[in-house]
């Protein structure tokens, strides 16, 4: 997860994630449930983890390592770079997941320096364009990506999805209800913590469907998919009806560097 602003309340910029060093404590306890039964299977699916051709897994905006964790366990054998701009969250990462097929690095100005280019079989970025209030700096990012992915690689972003901006879901709320955001416009993320406290309140960006698809096209991307599952095994999430069955919580967008 990544930013480039410089605030953590709801009437400022964005969530600052390189020195606010609560809130990635307070991101890592977040029990992130819907997104390891929905979103991530998708995802890797996506870029085919777990299969033969993808060895090498670029997880640009890696947070505290849960992801990238669950790429080592999905892939027998997969390396993974797990890349940041956060030092307190790259802590928490090397202290509590640390893994001999997990290479954690520091991005410097939302370059992968210590990549070389056409040198990844797979890239995705989970809830990284959320957190960045500019649109020249997205797009910065996925020439990046495009840069070190091999030709025939795919990248994925996942996002909360901008169509269900509102809707509680199972252990957060992405938004105010009943609100319509324009792009690049803040928004108020709770996310749930441990022992049914507070939650941990952030602040991200509301950006369209269209500019992932604009995005990923400009940096040279092909054969765009546009995702939003839903849930199927109303048991894999608490309550009666999970908002997550009739509402998708998450936008998965693919494409492949040719």
């Amino acid at each position: 997860m990544t930013t480039t602003s410089a605030s953590t309340t709801s009437t400022s910029t964005s969530t600052h994630w390189q020195k606010t060093s609560g809130i990635a404590d307070g991101f890592d306890a977040y029990d992130d449930l819907p997104e390891r039964v929905i979103g991530y299977p998708a995802v890797f699916r996506a870029l085919g983890v777990g299969t033969p051709s993808v060895r090498t897994v670029l997880d640009y905006g890696c947070g505290p390592g849960k992801v990238a964790t669950r790429v080592t366990e999905a892939a027998a054998g997969a390396r993974v770079i797990a890349a940041d701009i956060s030092p307190r969250m790259l802590e928490i990462a090397r202290t509590r997941r640390p893994h001999p097929r997990i290479d954690y690095r520091q991005i410097d100005s939302g370059k992968l320096a210590f990549l070389d280019d056409d040198s990844v079989d797979a890239a995705m970025s989970c809830y990284v364009f959320i957190n960045v209030p500019e649109l020249p700096v997205l797009h910065e990012i996925a020439a990046e990506v495009h840069r070190v992915l091999r030709p025939g690689a795919r990248y994925a972003v996942l996002d909360t999805n901008p169509a269900t901006t509102g809707i509680r879901f199972s252990t957060f709320r992405n938004g105010e209800p009943g609100r319509t955001y324009a792009p690049g416009e803040r928004r108020q993320v709770l996310l749930d913590q441990p022992g049914g406290g507070e939650p941990l309140e952030l602040i991200d960006h509301h950006w369209p469907r269209e500019t992932y698809v604009d995005v990923l096209t400009e940096a040279g991307f092909t054969d765009l998919t546009v995702a939003e599952p839903l849930l199927t095994d109303l048991s894999a999430l608490p309550g009666a009806a999970p908002a997550e069955a009739a509402h998708p919580p998450f936008l998965i967008v693919t494409g492949v560097k040719k």
